[in-house]
């Protein structure tokens, strides 16, 4: 029988306000982009291809058939966008280095020089204007040439070039930069890349093989950047380093013992305890590679902090495959989004995959800090997208009402998280602009600030953008209670537009950590195991696909 939500521990109690107050002292908060989504530049400064340049050229790839060659320019722009986050009170930008153009090639035996001045330029500019870098080494953009001449993340000499091109950022910008993420969201890449052939380089030939062999390459190629930072790099520089993981909260649909054994699957576990849990194991035999007792070694504990990409949730069903052992058959389940009355789990995003469900955030936060030790977290992407409306008016975009509630409520869960024991340290939104959204094009805006595509790529801060101001600026008594409404082009323009708000009420709670509550959030009514899933978004076929982490 299907589950009701009065069933679900957790899922009502998220508090309609959120002030600052609720968050430690020195708690980050940041937004986020990548490097090809943003910079633009395709072959300036000699930037080598990356195969999404390639991936984006062919017909019918990209939903409205655009690139990001230009992307929205920060290359050229990053002055001004860096202002505005400034302007804006972000303490920390999490960016991407483009593997390619520090390495045109990828192999690691010329230095772009020009590369590293604008990620140089870049780093500096930020801590001039009191932003601090979160760095990506890895965002998707494989250098073009690597693809061709070895095969990319099928092949095992990857993970020594990639380990060339960590050390290489690291001697460079390490000085400065104090917080890296090695890979962003290895299995995105590895099935929507090599299993579905939606994302670069678009294989799908063999999807019941090269997406394991692509997810475990990016595994063994972040645990060899980590060996590198912690050996050369890290007592003298005093960084952190990480990996971020793209994860749903996946609730098991029913209490039947079938639904709670299909939300029981994992992906952090080769990093945390050297290999791939046991059900990955059993399912997939001989199609799963192994770890040699080297790389085992080499894998535990290869961690810092963990990187938490999240945005839904969805419930879980268990249903047999019939057929042939297909990535995504293998898992033996079905993706639901409505309750058992029929209506639907959240308030529904552009996105067809994205519903706003903020209770899941805290579930999954938990459940990381229950199952892998308490490491230190950060949510290293949340938010939702609007639609692109070539008609709409300036002032009507602007006005992003949900976007608004969305941050609001699952900041209050992250906070709700936090008080549970979690340790979290940061939260960034995505993203700082809209963008260049992969398959999707230019159709989908994640921003906090509108980027004019017709003119000019123009900069304008949304209502959300401004409400996250007053949040990180205002005291505890003025704090995350005032939602900008009915917003006008003018006000947001305006310099007043950026200033905190007034005072009003707070919510206070209880802040002592409470690893008992902890443990009873994780756990549902049913006791049924509560597993993190990946959310591997399929933009082309407007669902979302899933993968074990």
């Amino acid at each position: 029988m299907a589950r009701r939500r009065s069933e679900i521990d957790g899922c009502d109690g998220i508090p309609d306000e959120v002030s600052r107050s609720d968050f430690p002292k020195d708690f980050v908060f940041g937004v986020a982009t990548s490097a090809y989504q943003v910079e633009g530049a395709r072959r300036e400064d000699g930037k080598g291809d990356s195969i999404w340049d390639i991936f984006s050229e062919e017909k019918g790839n990209i939903k409205d058939g655009s690139n990001g060659e230009i992307a929205v320019d920060q290359y050229h722009r990053y002055k001004e966008d860096v202002e505005l986050m400034a302007k804006l009170g972000f303490g920390a930008y999490r960016f991407s280095i483009s593997w390619s153009r520090i390495f045109p090639d990828g192999l690691g035996t010329k230095i772009s020089e020009n590369g590293v001045t604008y990620y140089n330029n870049l780093i500096n500019f930020l801590l001039e204007k009191g932003i601090q870098p979160y760095v990506t080494l890895y965002h998707w953009d494989l250098p073009y040439f690597l693809h061709e001449s070895i095969g990319g993340w099928l092949s095992e000499k990857i993970v020594h070039y990639f380990a060339l091109y960590a050390e290489a950022c690291f001697a460079k910008f390490g000085d400065r930069v104090k917080h890296w993420i090695t890979i962003n969201e290895p299995l995105q890449t590895a099935v929507n890349g090599y299993g579905v052939g939606i994302f670069a380089p678009g294989r799908c030939e063999n999807s019941s093989v090269e997406p394991y062999l692509a997810a475990h390459h990016q595994i063994l190629a972040h645990a060899a950047a980590v060996s590198v930072y912690s050996k050369k790099f890290k007592a003298a520089q005093g960084g952190e380093i990480g990996i971020v993981v793209d994860c749903e909260w996946a609730e098991a649909y029913s209490d039947k013992l079938e639904d709670k054994i299909a939300a029981d699957r994992r992906f952090l576990d080769p990093i945390y305890y050297g290999d791939y849990p046991l059900v990955m194991r059993e399912r997939l035999g001989d199609r799963l590679p192994k770890f040699s007792e080297a790389e085992k070694e080499l894998l535990q504990n290869a961690i810092d902090f963990v990187g938490l990409n999240h945005y839904t949730t969805r419930f879980i069903a268990h249903v047999e495959n019939p057929g042939d052992i297909h990535f995504y058959q293998v898992q033996q389940m079905e993706r639901i989004e409505k309750w058992q009355c029929g209506e639907a789990i959240g308030e529904r995003a552009a996105s067809d995959w994205l519903y706003v469900v903020p209770w899941g955030i805290r579930k999954v936060l938990n459940y990381i800090a229950m199952h892998y030790h308490n490491p230190p977290i950060y949510v290293t992407e949340n938010g939702m997208d609007q639609e692109e409306t070539e008609t709409a008016i300036l002032e009507e975009v602007l006005d992003d009402k949900l976007r608004v509630e969305y941050f609001k409520s699952y900041l209050a869960a992250v906070a709700q998280a936090i008080r549970d024991g979690a340790d979290v340290r940061g939260y960034f939104a995505w993203s700082f602009l809209d963008n260049f959204e992969w398959a999707q094009g230019y159709t989908k805006r994640f921003g906090l600030v509108y980027v004019d595509y017709k003119n000019g790529l123009a900069r304008y801060p949304k209502s959300s953008a401004l409400w996250f101001s007053r949040f990180m600026k205002s005291s505890e008594e003025d704090v995350g209670k005032q939602v900008l409404l009915g917003s006008t082009a003018a006000n947001v323009l305006s310099s007043s537009g950026l200033q905190s708000a007034s005072s009003c009420s707070d919510i206070q709670s209880d802040v002592g950590n409470r690893r008992g509550s902890l443990q009873s959030i994780t756990q549902s009514t049913t006791s049924s195991p509560q597993i993190v899933y990946r959310r591997l978004s399929s933009y082309l076929f407007g669902r979302a696909q899933y993968q074990l982490i």
